[in-house]
């Protein structure tokens, strides 16, 4: 349930975004070119972003280590993103880091 809930947000916060900035438009809000770089730009970024982590998580997928590294370097680092475990370190609910007698 709660990946259905994600793939709905992860489609229904685009069309919000766009219903609103349309709204925007027909208010009077003057975008001029500077807005729209900005947004292309931005755009833009995302969009390499997104194709070689993309193509990073194929070759680490496939074991392709060569497509891993050259989309890796392309992101500014050879190797994938390893973040800790939450669970590692952490104290179980309903205790306390001060002790209290």
């Amino acid at each position: 349930m709660p990946a259905l809930f994600i793939s709905t947000m992860r489609t229904a916060v685009p069309l919000v975004a766009g219903w609103l900035l349309s709204l925007a438009v027909q208010a009077g809000v003057d975008i001029d070119s500077t807005t729209v770089t900005g947004a292309v730009t931005v755009a833009l970024t995302l969009a390499y972003y997104l194709a070689f982590r993309v193509l990073e998580l194929a070759g680490t997928r496939l074991r392709g280590t060569a497509l891993q590294n050259v989309a890796g370097v392309l992101l500014g680092w050879a190797r994938p993103p390893a973040y800790p475990s939450v669970d590692d370190g952490l104290p179980p609910l309903g205790t306390s880091y001060t002790s209290v007698s």
